[in-house]
């Protein structure tokens, strides 16, 4: 489910919690199965034009490639497919990107989380009183690659970012999350 799509969490009206979805989405999902097939495919194939051995049960073509350049070529793409394939697995399997929206008037604080690749900084665990943030901005720009993200405006630190990394959210969720954040926190709404 879509971090623009999750309802936002209110106890009492005095905590506004969104969640944010990471690397575990579907679009992820997909392609590192069409990389990982295409990947193995690809490198038998190549190794199948080396050892003039069909390693491929569904077809007899690859051990009648000749290997200088085809099977090299086959080869290379099948292991770039593999290690892209990989790779994807494992923010997949660590949740890149994924955590929350925090907005707590008891404790008087903003906390923005997420998880990112392992190591050192595997949590960003933000935190800012609520004293300090000036507003809610919403960045839009469409064309070829457009982009809609909020953004919260703080003293000192510039614009954090609130919503996902990757495809852009609608513009009526946008305007919707925007106008209730801001609403909550009692500050403007820039951008629209």
């Amino acid at each position: 489910m879509a971090a623009s799509k999750t309802p936002a969490k209110t106890s009492g009206q005095t905590v506004l919690q969104r969640e944010i979805l990471g690397a575990r989405r579907p679009s992820n999902y997909f392609w590192a199965a069409v990389t990982a097939v295409g990947g193995i495919g690809f490198f038998l194939a190549g190794v199948s034009s080396y050892l003039h051995t069909n390693l491929l049960p569904f077809s007899d073509l690859p051990a009648q490639l000749v290997f200088i350049p085809q099977g090299i070529a086959m080869g290379f793409y099948g292991l770039a497919a593999i290690l892209l394939c990989t790779y994807l697995c494992l923010i997949i399997v660590w949740n890149v990107g994924s955590g929350y929206n925090k907005f707590d008037k008891e404790a008087k604080e903003a906390q923005i989380f997420r998880r990112g690749f392992p190591g050192e900084n595997r949590k960003i665990d933000l935190r800012y009183p609520l004293k300090d943030l000036l507003a809610v901005r919403a960045e839009i720009k469409e064309g070829l690659n457009p982009k809609r993200s909020l953004y919260l405006k703080v003293k000192g630190k510039g614009n954090i970012p609130l919503t996902r990394v990757g495809q852009p959210i609608s513009l009526a969720d946008l305007e919707n999350q925007g106008a209730e954040l801001a609403r909550f926190l009692q500050v403007p709404l820039e951008g629209l």
